[in-house]
């Protein structure tokens, strides 16, 4: 009966047009909107509001104490958070706040061995994770308007401040529910004994891939599958060293798949996944294409890989084995379905570097986008139905009335920036001004998005999708 309702809900999404790019009057392409009302509110891409976090002086310590440990540290912090929107404020007390980021992890403040001075403004951008029920489990009063977890990401090498929240509009628009919301807010800290709070600037919110997120989504079959987190190594071949596990590694490192959902039953869902491995890996011809068909959404697959080509995500799954939550919505060893669910998409839209098969993003064949051994698109892309469906997603993208063109991309992108700008100046004095140019890092320096030059990354690409 549950998988039975997991097809209805695609049915009922399918007929309602939700995994169909939609147009408004004016025919310009829009986004679905948020998936309830608490998500609604919380991620609203018209609004900016304000985010305090409001921590003891004894555990914004403990905080940094631990990342000199760890500069991994997934620890926790007590704080109370304050958000403000439209004149409306909403409380949560006794809130968990963490350090995120992966190669991205930085010190919030000072250097090395030192605490907390009031007053002083050493402070820097670093990416945080915000669980208003991590010392709360379970408990509903301690969310924000519905909303239990959101993650807030700095605009890291982004001199446009818009890559991350361009990427998961643009998935949404083209029919991949799977792509998470994503606003702005501006970001105060305020720490015991502070005459005021410290202004950290824009961030962006990211709704968190977690049991929330798949409950906010009818579309699948079960909110309490098992959801692994794919990091660098990734790549689903089929080995007999294959590393699972939970957490960190005794020797501090990370394994390439972690679980994050379904901890207390790891021995089925390592057995699931490995299920999952061995078919794909070993399965051949007609056999291969029905076992896809029943246990991946293959249609969804398509059309995210043809968004990733679109945006130039390079350092993603096939190309870089990492940056993917793999999601299979049952509890079953057998019988589930897979999902690949897209996340840390900045380093995209003209930023790019030489890594795994690439060179350059805007000019990578779309059917060699990344490494052989990452094995599921190959295999997928073998398939002659799949191949000419991702041709058709690929030059959809490409034409003149899609969501990617310059035009319509200008237009979504232009009111992000403004409702922005004057906000940027911050006690950290970093990441203060927009301007139109990729990482400092990138290969590619002259990749454009906002100006109208030859070198603009949409009026390329768009072309170059097109002529496949």
């Amino acid at each position: 009966m549950k998988r039975f309702c997991g097809y209805l809900c695609l049915l009922l999404a399918l007929s309602c047009g939700q995994l169909d790019i939609r147009t408004d009057p004016e025919g310009q392409a829009s986004a679905p909107p948020a998936q309830d009302k608490g998500t609604a509110f919380v991620f609203d891409e018209t609004a900016l509001p304000r985010l305090t976090v409001k921590v003891s002086l004894a555990e914004w310590n403990r905080l940094l104490e631990a990342f000199d440990r760890d500069q991994n540290t997934r620890e926790y912090i007590h704080c109370d958070a304050v958000f403000v929107k439209d004149g409306e404020r909403f409380a949560v007390s006794d809130a968990g706040l963490r350090l995120k980021g992966q190669t991205s992890r930085r010190r919030p403040e000072g250097k090395e061995g030192q605490q907390h001075v009031a007053g002083a403004k050493n402070w820097h951008h670093c990416h945080f994770g915000l669980n208003f029920r991590h010392f709360h489990k379970g408990d509903k009063d301690y969310d924000l308007r519905g909303v239990h977890r959101i993650n807030l990401k700095y605009a890291k090498e982004d001199p446009t401040y818009i890559r991350e929240k361009y990427c998961a509009d643009l998935l949404r628009r083209f029919g991949v529910w799977t792509a998470m919301e994503v606003s702005y807010c501006r970001l105060y800290l305020h720490v015991e004994g502070d005459a005021e709070a410290a202004y950290y600037g824009v961030y962006q919110m990211m709704e968190a891939i977690d049991g929330e997120f798949f409950e906010n989504r009818p579309q699948f079959a079960c909110d309490t599958g098992f959801l692994w987190k794919g990091i660098w190594g990734s790549n689903l071949r089929d080995r007999d060293d294959w590393r699972f596990g939970v957490g960190r590694k005794s020797d501090g490192g990370e394994y390439p798949y972690e679980l994050k959902q379904g901890e207390e039953d790891f021995t089925t869902a390592k057995a699931q996944l490995k299920d999952f491995i061995r078919n794909l890996n070993n399965l051949k011809g007609t056999q291969f294409e029905q076992w896809l068909k029943a246990h991946c959404d293959v249609d969804l697959l398509l059309r995210t890989y043809a968004v990733f080509v679109a945006v130039g995500h390079w350092d993603d799954y096939w190309n870089d084995m990492n940056n993917t939550y793999f999601y299979f919505d049952s509890r079953d060893v057998s019988d589930y379905r897979f999902y690949m669910i897209p996340f840390d998409m900045d380093n995209t839209l003209g930023t790019t570097i030489r890594c795994g098969a690439q060179s350059d993003a805007l000019y990578q064949d779309p059917y060699r986008w990344g490494l052989d051994e990452c094995v599921l698109m190959p295999k997928v892309l073998a398939i002659k139905e799949f191949r000419q469906k991702y041709t058709e997603y690929l030059k959809a993208l490409g034409a003149a009335d899609s969501p990617f063109s310059y035009s319509a991309s200008l237009a979504r992108i232009r009111p992000w920036q403004e409702l922005i700008q004057d906000h940027l100046v911050n006690d950290t004095g970093e990441d203060q001004v927009i301007k139109d140019s990729p990482a400092s890092w990138s290969q590619h320096k002259e990749y454009r998005v906002t100006t109208d030059c030859p070198a603009n990354w949409f009026r390329v690409k768009s072309a170059l999708l097109r002529d496949l």
